[in-house]
């Protein structure tokens, strides 16, 4: 079965900030983790870019996100996270379908670049070669986001809206993620605005939940 991914890459009304990081490392990473079908919850930041923030979460398979244990909780949110989801700002929620391309492992620090169209993810896949023989590269996978299953938070803009194919490259640290994103984003004539690097905060796995 085809593991899915929940992807939120959003920034934050600064006035909030705090309060919006007390909400996902107190309330909302665990409440995802422990529904039924996710494996594990994980959240970063960057210092760079218009969106500062990303959180994953990994599911078994896309169909999680149809159940009856995920809807409940999609469709009944904590007061917390509905005044959270109101100051979240550029957001962009997206339910992927996973292609692992190479590697395994998780890093420290993660790549991301936002693909346009079917020839760059036609590319992108052709970039297999040249990340898994890279010094500190761990893995690679493409994000491949589901139209029907992707539905907007209410920060997301029109401008947002577009459901494009994400890389994930998963790093050791800083330097070689930066330095992979900016060989990857010119092989693929990306611009780096359609990119950026995190760093891991933390993790929760649901089996750790039990």
């Amino acid at each position: 079965m085809q593991q899915g991914e929940l992807f939120i890459w959003t920034d934050v009304n600064p006035d909030f900030e705090q309060d919006f990081n007390q909400w996902y490392d107190k309330e909302h990473m665990e409440e995802r983790a422990s529904i039924p079908g996710f494996l594990w919850s994980r959240r970063y930041r960057s210092v760079h870019g218009k969106r500062p923030y990303l959180a994953l979460y990994r599911t078994v398979g896309l169909d999680v996100f149809t159940s009856e244990p995920y809807l409940n909780i999609f469709n009944n949110q904590t007061d917390w996270s509905r005044q959270c989801f109101e100051r979240m700002m550029h957001t962009k929620r997206r339910v992927m379908a996973v292609e692992p391309l190479g590697g395994e492992g998780t890093g420290s620090h993660l790549g991301l670049l936002e693909l346009d169209s079917s020839n760059k993810l036609s590319k992108a896949q052709q970039l297999t070669d040249f990340l898994s023989g890279s010094t500190g590269v761990l893995s690679h996978r493409v994000l491949m986001p589901d139209a029907e299953l992707s539905t907007p938070l209410p920060s997301e803009s029109r401008e947002d809206a577009g459901l494009n194919p994400i890389l994930i490259i998963e790093c050791t640290d800083e330097s070689t993620a930066s330095l992979i994103v900016r060989k990857c984003a010119h092989e693929l004539g990306l611009e780096m605005q359609n990119t950026q690097v995190f760093n891991l905060l933390w993790e929760l796995r649901s089996q750790d939940l039990a």
